[in-house]
C-alpha cells in the first residue's frame, strides 16, 4: 500500500485528551471492579511466581536482619553503661568490656551488610521482573492494536488509546518496581518490630500500641482531604495540557482571529484551578509525616517515662530502652507507608482495568482458513445489493450495486455523507458488509485474507501521511524491496525527482514529524511516488488534489493519470471538473447510486449530477 488510510480525527478536548501528561496523575481514580481486576493482574503475574517468591524471601530476610540490629546494639549500650557505673561506684577491677562491645559491633556490621546485600539483590530482581512485565504488556497491546477492527478506533479517541499504552502501563510497572516490595518490607517490619518490642517489654509495647488508633485516625482524615484535591488536580492538569496542545496545534488560527486574549484567559482559569488544587493536595499529603512524627514523639515520651521506671525497678536494662525507642521509630513509619500504598493500589487497579479492557476488546473476525489465492484478483469489482451501517439504527449504504470492469476509472461523487468514503472502507475490508457482497475476480472479498487483499491496493488520500525519516524511507514504505533504480523511476513518473534535488541531501533529506518542512503539494507527489513503487492492481484516490494550488494540481493530475493507467481506479472527488475523463461515474445520494454513466451521459440526463456539477460554477452557491 502506498499510504495508510487516515480516519477523520475528532478534536480531543477535556481531561483525558491533550498533552503527554494528559493521562498522568490519576490521583483519585478508582477501579470499577477492584477485586476482579486484581485477580486478573495476579493471574498474569503468576508465571513469575518463582521470582516473586525469591523477592519475598529476600525482602523478609533483609528486613529481619535490619530489625535485629537495635536489640543487639542495645547490648553494647548496656555493657558500656554497666562498665561506666561500676567505675563510678569504685568497684575493684571494674572496667568497660571493650572486647565484648567490639564483637557486638562487628556482628552488627555483618548483619547490616547482609541486609543491604539482600536488599540490593531483591531490588535487582524486582526491577528486571517489573520492566519485563511492562514490556510484555506493551507488546500485547501493540499486537492487539493490529487485531482490533477499525470500528473501535472510530469510537475511541486516539489520546485514550495512547494513554493506556503509555501512562497506564507505566503505573503498573512503577507499582511492581517500587510498591510491591515496599508492601512486603513494611508488613514484615511492622510484625517484626512488634515481636521485638514484646521480647523487650510487654508494658512498653502496650503503651506504644495506644498510639495506633491516633495514627490511623489522622491518616484517614488526611487521605480524605488530600484525595479530594488530588482528583481535582488530575482533572485540571488534563484541562491545562489539553488547552496548551490545542492552542499550540492551532496557533496560526489563534493569531489569525486575534484569539490570544481569550486563549490566555482560558489558560489562566485552568492554571488557577490547578494551582489551587495542587497546593492543597500537596499540603495535606505533606502534612502526614509531620503529624505522624508528632504522634511518634508522644510515644517516645510515654516509652521514656515508663522505661525509666522499669529500669529503676531493675526490670529493664538501659540498652533495652535505647533499642525500644529505635523500634518505636520503626513502628510508626510502616503504618504511614501502608496507608500510602493502599491509595497507590487503587490507581494501579484503575490503570490495570483500562489495560485489560483494551486487551479484551473483540478482535476482527478471523480470516478464512482456506483463502482464495490473491492472484485471482483482477480488478473486476462487483457490488451486489450492499447494505452497511456503522450503527445498527443508522444505515449508511442501502442496496448499493455496481459492476466495474478491470482497468476502468471509477469516479464516486455525491454530497457529504452520501457514503463515498464508506465504499472505500468496504473495498479494503476495514469493515465487512452487513448484507449483500463485494466480489473481485468472481470471489467474495471475504474469501481472501485481509493482508493479501490489502496488498493489491494503493491509496492516495487527501490527508497525506508521511513519517519522520528520509524521503527515501518514506518512498520505500510502499515497497520495502525497492531498488535505487525503482525509486528513481517512480520519482520521475510522479514529478518528485526535480524538487527532491533542490533539497539539501536530496533523497536523504529528513522529513520532520509532521513533514511540515515540505509543501502540501510536494507531500502529495511523494505519496503518489510511493503508490508507483507499490505497483498496486487497484488504486484509490480520495480527494488527492483538494488542498493544493492550481499549478501543483496540474502536476498531480498528470502523475495520477500515469498511475491509473491499466489499473482499476476508484476516484473520490468533490471537484467534479477533475473526473470528467472517468470511464464510469457513480453518483451517490443517501447511501445508494442514483445515477451512473460517463460525464457526457450524466450531463445529458440533466439530473442530480448536473445540478452538482453546475453548482460548483454558480456564485449563488458560495
Amino acid at each position: 500500500m502506498s499510504n495508510r488510510p487516515t480516519e477523520n480525527k475528532r478534536p480531543q478536548h477535556g481531561p483525558g485528551a491533550g498533552g503527554p501528561m494528559g493521562g498522568m496523575m490519576r490521583g483519585g481514580e478508582k477501579a470499577k471492579d477492584f477485586k476482579g481486576t486484581m485477580r486478573k493482574l495476579i493471574q498474569r503475574l503468576s508465571k513469575y511466581w518463582l521470582a516473586f517468591g525469591l523477592v519475598f524471601i529476600l525482602a523478609v530476610g533483609s528486613t529481619a536482619f535490619m530489625i535485629a540490629g537495635p536489640k543487639i546494639l542495645g547490648q553494647a549500650t548496656t555493657k558500656l553503661f554497666e562498665g561506666l557505673v561500676a567505675k563510678m561506684q569504685g568497684i575493684p577491677g571494674a572496667a568497660i568490656d571493650f572486647d565484648g562491645i567490639r564483637d557486638i559491633i562487628l556482628y552488627l556490621v555483618t548483619l547490616y551488610g547482609i541486609s543491604t546485600l539482600l536488599a540490593y539483590v531483591q531490588g535487582f530482581i524486582m526491577s528486571r521482573v517489573g520492566n519485563t512485565i511492562a514490556y510484555n504488556f506493551r507488546k500485547d497491546l501493540s499486537i492487539k492494536i493490529n487485531k482490533l477492527p477499525l470500528r473501535y478506533f472510530d469510537q475511541t479517541s486516539h489520546g485514550d488509546v495512547l494513554s493506556r499504552i503509555t501512562n497506564d502501563v507505566d503505573t503498573i510497572g512503577m507499582t511492581l518496581n517500587q510498591n510491591l516490595t515496599q508492601i512486603i518490607t513494611s508488613t514484615t517490619t511492622l510484625l517484626g518490630v512488634l515481636v521485638m518490642m514484646l521480647t523487650i517489654s510487654w508494658e512498653m509495647t502496650l503503651a506504644t500500641l495506644v498510639i495506633l488508633p491516633i495514627s490511623f485516625g489522622l491518616i484517614m482524615v488526611i487521605v480524605k482531604f488530600s484525595q479530594k484535591y488530588f482528583k481535582i488536580q488530575a482533572a485540571t492538569l488534563g484541562k491545562v495540557n489539553g488547552h496548551v496542545e490545542e492552542m499550540y496545534g492551532g496557533h496560526v488560527i489563534v493569531k489569525a482571529f486575534n484569539g490570544e486574549e481569550k486563549s490566555l484567559a482560558t489558560f489562566d482559569e485552568h492554571n488557577e484551578a490547578l494551582y489551587d488544587s495542587a497546593w492543597k493536595s500537596q499540603f495535606f499529603s505533606g502534612a502526614m509525616m509531620p503529624l505522624m512524627n508528632f504522634v511518634g514523639n508522644l510515644g517516645y515520651v510515654a516509652v521514656t517515662l515508663l522505661g525509666g521506671m522499669l529500669a529503676i525497678d531493675g526490670k529493664l536494662k538501659v540498652g533495652d530502652i535505647q533499642a525500644f525507642i529505635q523500634y518505636v521509630r520503626s513502628f510508626t513509619q510502616p503504618i504511614a507507608q501502608v496507608a500510602q500504598i493502599s491509595n497507590t493500589l487503587q490507581s494501579t487497579a484503575a490503570a490495570a482495568e483500562r489495560v485489560f479492557a483494551f486487551l479484551e476488546q473483540p478482535e476482527e473476525v478471523d480470516d478464512v482458513t482456506d483463502p482464495v489465492d490473491v492472484t485471482q484478483l483482477d480488478g473486476s469489482v462487483e457490488f451486489k445489493n450492499v447494505h452497511f451501517s456503522y450503527l445498527p439504527d443508522k444505515p449508511v449504504i442501502q442496496g448499493f450495486s455496481a459492476d466495474i470492469k478491470p482497468g476502468q476509472r471509477i469516479a464516486i461523487v455525491g454530497p457529504t455523507g452520501a457514503g463515498k468514503t464508506t465504499i472505500v472502507k468496504l473495498l479494503m475490508r476495514f469493515y465487512d458488509v452487513d448484507q449483500g457482497s463485494i466480489t473481485d475476480g468472481g470471489h467474495d472479498l471475504r474469501d481472501y485474507r485481509r493482508a493479501d487483499l490489502r496488498s493489491v491496493f494503493g491509496m492516495v488520500l487527501q490527508d497525506t501521511w508521511l513519517f519522520n525519516g528520509t524521503i527515501e524511507d518514506n518512498l520505500k514504505y510502499g515497497n520495502l524491496n525497492a531498488t535505487q533504480e525503482d525509486i528513481l523511476a517512480a520519482s520521475k513518473a510522479a514529478y518528485v525527482d526535480h524538487f527532491v534535488h533542490t533539497l539539501p541531501k536530496g533523497y536523504q533529506f529528513e522529513l520532520n514529524e509532521e513533514a511540515s518542512n515540505v509543501s502540501a503539494g510536494q507531500k502529495q507527489l511523494l505519496t503518489i511516488a510511493r503508490a508507483f513503487l507499490a505497483d498496486p492492481k487497484i488504486l484509490i484516490l480520495d480527494e488527492a488534489t483538494s488542498s493544493v494550488d492550481t499549478r501543483t494540481e496540474v502536476l498531480i493530475q498528470k502523475a495520477m493519470d500515469k498511475l491509473m493507467a491499466n489499473r482499476t481506479s476508484f476516484i473520490i472527488a468533490h471537484r467534479l471538473s477533475t473526473i470528467r475523463n472517468a470511464d464510469l461515474i457513480l453518483v451517490m445520494r443517501n447511501g445508494n447510486i442514483v445515477e451512473q454513466g460517463s460525464h457526457e451521459q450524466l450531463m445529458a440526463q440533466n439530473g442530480f449530477y448536473t445540478n452538482l456539477y453546475n453548482s460548483q460554477f454558480d456564485p449563488e452557491t458560495d
